[in-house]
């Protein structure tokens, strides 16, 4: 199942839409309040649907903490007519803006049309890579062998992945891992530990997760 994070303050809206792609095998889970849908685990999605007129925060904000933050495709799904916000929206990170009022067959296209477009950068950029991943089907696969994983080590590996040869900080990781709370949690540093040791990687000379002292972590191929 295709899983959709939606932040969108009409909640009659996103049950209309939800009700629509659940018949495509899509699933919309949908925040009202901005802030809830930054704190979802949006590692854990597939693709973001996002109003621009929500309470307490811009969706432009929105767009631009999310984009600044996570590999995922956003489409903007607005009223808001004005031609600026569409260029700032496709400048800032936004992959594609559909104008409201539109037919959710039209939206169903558009989400079709990027996760393809995902995919397939997916696969281009893992062909010379240790390390492929499938979150449509929740999988993880190291040299061609699937790791088995608990929900917490499959969501801190997700982060990693999506930020591949990059410091991740703790914070980034426990604000997209809905099975952790708290970066200063000696939990984290277990579930490290566990993948490590499901990496076959030394803590001391690693080759894949490296822990970068005072910054974070960094997952390399």
């Amino acid at each position: 199942m295709i899983e959709i994070l939606m932040i969108e303050d009409d909640p009659e809206f996103s049950l209309f839409l939800g009700e629509y792609l659940e018949k495509y095998n899509i699933k919309i889970t949908n925040y009202e309040d901005p802030y809830l849908g930054l704190s979802a685990g949006i590692s854990n999605y597939d693709l973001l649907i996002l109003d621009l007129t929500l309470p307490g925060m811009d969706g432009l904000d929105v767009c631009k903490e999310i984009s600044s933050k996570y590999d995922i495709p956003i489409i903007i799904s607005s009223a808001r007519s004005d031609v600026s916000d569409k260029i700032m929206g496709l400048q800032i990170g936004a992959d594609y803006y559909l104008p409201k009022p539109y037919d959710p067959k039209e939206m169903y296209a558009v989400i079709q049309s990027l996760l393809r477009r995902s995919k397939k950068i997916n696969k281009e950029e893992d062909a010379n890579s240790d390390f492929i991943f499938d979150k449509t089907k929740h999988k993880i696969f190291f040299k061609k062998e699937e790791l088995i994983l608990t929900q917490a080590e499959y969501e801190v590996m997700i982060v990693l992945l999506e930020n591949k040869n990059a410091i991740v900080s703790r914070e980034q990781i426990v604000n997209a891992s809905t099975s952790l709370s708290d970066s200063y949690s000696k939990s984290l540093n277990v579930i490290i530990g566990r993948l490590r040791s499901k990496l076959e990687d030394s803590s001391k000379n690693p080759k894949h997760l490296h822990s970068i002292r005072g910054l974070g972590y960094k997952l390399s191929q």
